[in-house]
């Protein structure tokens, strides 16, 4: 798909450099085409694209509050717009009036106000202020209901998580609850549906905001202060989340999976998160772990059961269970691991993670251990 999309792109960028030579009237007719194209091809995008990253459409309560506020504000800036327009519009009309043998140009200026008030002129003046005022202090009042709307969803028996955001990946850690033990993930949370989430958030190294436009607003991430950030997803799906305070290099490729499942479902992931790490009898993915825990990634990454307890990378232990690797860069794929492993780099430049120098056979094998950490 991504490959006919660049046929058609440079196929109308052919047509429009041919427009170029042809008059104002062709490369008008281009330059609407490719307006046309580009918005159809953005309107297939968001319909087929999963997850869903729009603050237009709201999954939750919070979510809808700050639609609200915004379709308040683009009614408002529409009509003062236009207003403006218009307003621009007669003063050209009425600027340009008089008779061929005098253009509006030569005719000498209407000093006429400099001596005799303009009462109307006034009137319409003092009547736009006014009115501009009132239309302030508008929005300001729904910007205080809208945050005071925000800030009063209750919060009773929450979903409680830990986020940490790093260069350039998420951490959560999910607390204990319903007698299940606390474990840790990584870019990908699971909520349920109707339940409020409570999420602290810190920065490991610099600033960071968490943002999932579908469910809430954003909020940034301090280094050494501690905030948190509630929500409730009232409907199911996937909802794609973004680093949105600029990071670093690599800041567009900061993105978090939230996904909001029935509390049935999620109950069940939240069980399989907890288990501890399968075992496996196959002879070459144990070969894998014994070379995952000899080189560098076990100092850097934790696998539950094993002695990989490294902390400055994602945990592993139930990798298999997540979308994406490199937070959101790659779909989970044995393919795409082995890639990864072999030059990070390559992928995300400027990724903390060193390339990890192994054979192909014991790359082969690494990553036929980590398929197994389901």
């Amino acid at each position: 798909m991504m490959a006919d999309v660049g046929a058609h792109i440079r196929a109308i960028a052919r047509s429009c450099g041919g427009a170029a030579g042809a008059g104002w009237k062709r490369a008008a007719r281009a330059a609407y085409t490719v307006a046309a194209s580009l918005l159809a091809m953005s309107r297939v995008a968001q319909s087929a694209a999963q997850p869903q990253q729009s603050a237009l459409q709201p999954a939750g309560v919070q979510a809808a509050h700050i639609a609200k506020l915004w379709n308040l504000s683009l009614i408002v800036c529409g009509i003062v717009f236009a207003l403006v327009l218009l307003a621009t519009l007669v003063a050209l009309v009425r600027n340009g009036r008089g008779s061929a043998a005098q253009p509006p140009a030569t005719r000498a200026p209407d000093l006429g106000s400099l001596t005799q008030p303009e009462n109307g002129t006034r009137r319409v003046v003092i009547g736009a202020s006014v009115l501009s005022v009132i239309v302030l202090v508008g929005l300001i009042v729904a910007d205080v209901l809208t945050d005071r709307a925000l800030s009063r969803m209750p919060v009773a028996d929450p979903v409680r998580i830990d986020m940490l955001g790093a260069q350039w990946w998420w951490q959560a850690s999910y607390r204990p609850q319903g007698g299940q033990p606390g474990f840790v993930t990584a870019n990908e949370l699971h909520v349920p549906v109707g339940r409020p989430v409570v999420v602290s958030l810190q920065a490991g190294d610099v600033i960071h905001s968490f943002w999932v436009p579908n469910l809430h607003g954003k909020k940034d991430m301090l280094p050494g202060i501690d905030t948190t950030i509630e929500f409730r997803a009232d409907q199911p799906g996937a909802y794609r989340g973004q680093c949105a305070e600029y990071c670093g290099a690599e800041h567009a490729l900061m993105a978090m999976l939230v996904v909001a499942e029935s509390p049935e479902r999620y109950a069940a992931w939240v069980a399989r998160q907890a288990r501890p790490l399968a075992q496996t009898t196959d002879a070459v993915a144990l070969h894998g772990r014994d070379v995952f825990e000899r080189a560098s990634c076990a100092g850097c990454h934790t696998v539950r059961g094993t002695s990989a307890a490294g902390t400055p990378g994602p945990d592993l232990t139930h990798l298999m269970s997540r979308e994406t690797i490199a937070a959101g860069v790659l779909a989970n794929t044995p393919e795409n691991l082995a890639a990864w492993i072999k030059d990070p780099n390559a992928l995300k430049p400027g990724a903390t993670m060193p390339a990890v120098p192994l054979s192909d056979a014991d790359r082969r094998a690494v990553v036929r251990w980590l398929t197994t950490l389901q």
